[in-house]
């Protein structure tokens, strides 16, 4: 008996959300997203009871694009969701799980293998955080007259009710929705965050008010720019601190993201019984999306919480922590940067020195920025391969979609080999171009910093993924009035 006829059944078992009987209309799929974003604002501010206000975000520096709220009952945000599907994306596409993802009973398993790698990641990353990061309040345990074991119990089935809530919103959106929940959920923390930069008036360290346009109207209505621009250190201080540079930084990232996803190669198509009726097949510069860049920063995300664990331990091979943040050792230099102040010398000796650690050399310094680099653009190159692999855009499927929705590429033999060997052309090296162009512009966006400290990942995320829904709520309004457009598109 193999292993996979003991998992499918449990697998088919799992609670999932009905998929519609018929087509969903555009009007209810936008109810649906929208009940979904709403309900997703409602669970991010609703705080873990029994939390201690001591407690630690392990992932801290991570936060813009796992998309949950630090102390809030989705604290873990899309977190297992994509560690899951890095998981699955490695086995399927290393050939160790040999599955064909077009085949139905195929995809059926892989749906449910991923759905219960999901709820197995939701233990996994929770229960780590509450030996030591997520505290629970001992005042709150005397009140009620219990052992502080019970309010960390408490603590666990909250924040697993909340992983399990995110999971089927996700499948809530994927199905009944526009686009998918984990893009929806991406965007609205990270928008949430770029609006909080821009307004934020709560005063910061340096006595002005954290967001921009409050900042600069302080530091206009108290004469201080003059005096600023007269040194080198006030001139840091406007780039920087004052957020000039996080400005321009988000606005060139916006116009370059929307100019690259216009660019594209256009594949002709010709119907292989209409004669006349001619098609294209765009092959986006950006052709696995920006997606390969969350499970990058995602990867690095369960490597700094095995080390911060390590840490937490007394075992510091791999290097200490202050919190969440690696100071020395490998994890420093596998460590995201996410601002000037993580490679600028001047800032990077600063920060050590309040955290009570000593800085790195500046070759040091420049190793991180170079670790940082080559984490970002090859594992945006192997992970784009291997998501146009597993999410069916790969030459072959794409081959198989073209050839069943009766059209072909003129002057080639009207079969999936002869369609696949011209896709190959070009689908793998766009794709290995845009997986490396993705990594460069994101590593651009995180060492010069962006509006509410989003981070260069999650302000590209953000940029690329509203295009893409705009271009998904286009394409739903189109499908609606035309639903001959639907076969073409593998979308019956």
């Amino acid at each position: 008996m193999s292993i996979r006829s003991v998992l499918e059944p449990f697998f088919s078992r799992l609670p999932s959300v009905a998929r519609p009987e018929k087509q969903v209309l555009f009007k209810n799929k936008v109810t649906w997203t929208l009940i979904i974003l709403a309900l997703y604002f409602v669970l991010s501010n609703v705080p873990l009871f029994g939390m201690s206000a001591e407690s630690i975000d392990l992932f801290m520096h991570y936060r813009a694009f796992f998309a949950g709220s630090t102390g809030s009952l989705i604290v873990l945000g899309i977190g297992p969701i994509v560690t899951a599907s890095i998981i699955l994306q490695l086995l399927v596409g290393g050939d160790i799980i040999k599955l064909d993802l077009s085949n139905p009973a195929d995809q059926s398993f892989f749906q449910g293998a991923q759905k219960f790698l999901v709820l197995v990641m939701i233990v996994l990353e929770t229960l780590p955080q509450l030996f030591g990061f997520i505290k629970p309040d001992a005042g709150l345990a005397a009140a009620l007259g219990v052992e502080l074991w019970v309010v960390t119990a408490f603590l666990f089935i909250q924040i697993c009710i909340g992983g399990i809530l995110i999971m089927f919103m996700d499948e809530v959106v994927s199905k009944w929705g526009v686009g998918s929940g984990i893009s929806l959920f991406i965007v609205a923390g990270i928008s949430q965050q770029i609006v909080t930069g821009l307004i934020n008036w709560v005063p910061g360290a340096d006595g002005f008010a954290i967001g921009i346009i409050p900042k600069w109207i302080e530091l206009i209505s108290r004469g201080e720019v003059g005096g600023l621009l007269s040194s080198t250190e006030g001139i840091m201080y406007i780039l920087i601190n004052a957020g000039i540079l996080s400005l321009i930084t988000t606005v060139i990232i916006f116009l370059v993201v929307v100019y690259v996803e216009s660019v594209r190669i256009e594949i002709p198509l010709a119907h292989t019984t209409v004669r006349g009726a001619r098609g294209k097949f765009p092959v986006k510069l950006i052709y696995a999306s920006v997606l390969p860049m969350i499970l990058v920063r995602a990867l690095q995300a369960n490597v700094q919480l095995v080390g911060v664990l390590l840490a937490g331990r007394g075992i510091t091979i791999l290097g200490e922590y202050h919190g969440a943040t690696p100071v020395n050792g490998i994890m420093y230099y596998l460590s995201a940067i996410n601002s000037p102040t993580d490679w600028i010398p001047a800032y990077v000796v600063q920060n050590f020195n309040s955290m009570g650690f000593a800085a790195p050399a500046v070759w040091q310094i420049g190793l991180h920025v170079v670790v940082d680099a080559l984490l970002l653009i090859v594992g945006g190159i192997v992970f784009a391969l291997f998501w146009i692999e597993t999410s069916g855009m790969g030459a072959k499927k794409t081959a198989q979609k073209i050839y069943n929705s009766g059209m072909q590429v003129p002057g080639f033999r009207n079969s999936v080999a002869s369609i696949e060997k011209y896709m190959l052309r070009y689908i793998p090296k766009v794709t290995i171009i845009g997986g490396a162009f993705i990594g460069i512009l994101t590593l651009f966006a995180s060492m010069l910093g962006t509006i509410g400290s989003a981070g260069g990942t999650g302000l590209l995320l953000t940029v690329s993924i509203v295009y893409r829904l705009y271009e998904d709520l286009a394409s739903e309004q189109m499908m609606e009035m035309h639903p001959l457009l639907r076969s073409f598109l593998g979308n019956d």
